[in-house]
């Protein structure tokens, strides 16, 4: 549903040779104004393509200012709401806070080892949170747990009704989530 940005991640010779570069992880609608953009230009941004919001909200990127304005509305107010400020939250401290809660140091291209998980009790989790129960991915809604794969969430399980769980999705997009924000979720979720 949804492509990202995180930098050039490309050499000279077309060959992804980084996980990231900066600390802007945006997502963005697949189509916008007919503009077109290449999958692997070296000194250019590098698609990355989600399976929905929770996918992308899951990997530590938030809502594209520009072709996703409302959704990328929606996400400050509700962390503004969530943290009782006053003022709006720039673009640049989401992105700081971001990047503060999505990897540990390291290198390479690998990075799922270096991912930040935190615990939470389950009943305070809001639709659209990612968890990790025996390192695979889970999305959590009202009533139902969705296992991740490629092509779309799997049939749910029911979802219980209390314990701690390990958390993927980064603490700043589950309070935006907590407060408000409704993320785009595919059909098979639904």
């Amino acid at each position: 549903m949804f492509t990202g940005n995180r930098g050039c991640l490309v050499d000279e010779s077309r060959e992804v040779v980084r996980h990231h570069r900066g600390s802007l992880w945006i997502t963005c609608v697949t189509s916008y104004r007919g503009w077109k953009s290449p999958l692997e230009e070296p000194r250019h941004w590098t698609p990355l393509f989600f399976l929905d919001d929770a996918v992308a909200l899951a990997a530590g990127h938030r809502p594209c200012g520009l072709c996703r304005r409302d959704d990328y509305r929606s996400y400050r107010d509700s962390i503004r709401h969530g943290l009782g400020q006053r003022e709006r939250v720039s673009a640049a401290d989401l992105n700081r806070r971001l990047a503060a809660e999505r990897l540990q140091r390291g290198r390479g291209l690998s990075r799922a080892a270096d991912r930040k998980l935190w615990r939470e009790s389950i009943e305070r989790l809001p639709t659209g949170t990612v968890i990790v129960e025996n390192e695979i991915p889970l999305l959590v809604t009202a009533d139902k747990l969705f296992r991740f794969g490629f092509d779309g969430w799997s049939e749910g399980v029911q979802r219980p009704g209390n314990g701690q769980v390990t958390v993927l999705t980064p603490p700043t997009s589950v309070l935006a989530m907590m407060h408000g924000h409704k993320p785009a979720l595919h059909e098979s979720a639904l």
